[in-house]
């Protein structure tokens, strides 16, 4: 089997589209970190007891850096209308994080500090209880701390044979 042929094959699988964001610990002590975020499909829920979910990041990639030393992250669950978004913090060769940030319509996560999208379908505030070598990935499991849904209306953001797609 070819990497193309098992890419195409779990093309088919449709799946969720999640913004995962932290904030770098800050350099000084009277600073803040730089935000990061990064788009991710391969998200799910874990556990309900205790509240656990997965995310699986690129090796050596700045997210996957970054949550090596940083347990706290948070998650926003994407609706239909902020595709956008999730093209932005996918594309390869991207401008900066703090450039990416700008403008857009977030609040800080009271435990964790990470922007958190206001339209979200759901906001999530996670600590990392175990990371899990998986290939050219990391597994990276975390707890949720708190939970909310900004935007009680609103369809998901799917990705499906690679595209962004929506429901109905």
């Amino acid at each position: 089997m070819s990497n193309d042929e098992f890419r195409a094959a779990l093309s088919r699988l449709a799946a969720g589209v999640v913004l995962v964001t932290a904030q770098e610990p800050p350099l000084g002590e009277d600073g803040r970190g730089e935000d990061a975020g990064m788009t991710a499909t391969a998200f799910m829920s874990v556990s309900l007891d205790p509240p656990l979910v997965l995310v699986s990041l690129r090796n050596d990639s700045r997210m996957d850096d970054l949550l090596a030393e940083q347990p706290l992250w948070a998650v926003s669950v994407l609706a239909q209308d902020q595709r956008h978004i999730a093209g932005r913090f996918a594309m390869k060769g991207r401008i900066s994080d703090r450039l990416l940030f700008e403008e857009l319509p977030c609040i800080r996560g009271g435990i964790t500090g990470a922007p958190l999208l206001e339209g979200a379908l759901a906001t999530l505030e996670c600590r990392t209880e175990q990371r899990v070598p998986a290939g050219d990935h990391t597994l990276v499991i975390g707890r949720v701390l708190t939970a909310s849904l900004p935007s009680g209306d609103g369809e998901p953001l799917t990705y499906f044979k690679g595209r962004y797609r929506q429901l109905g």
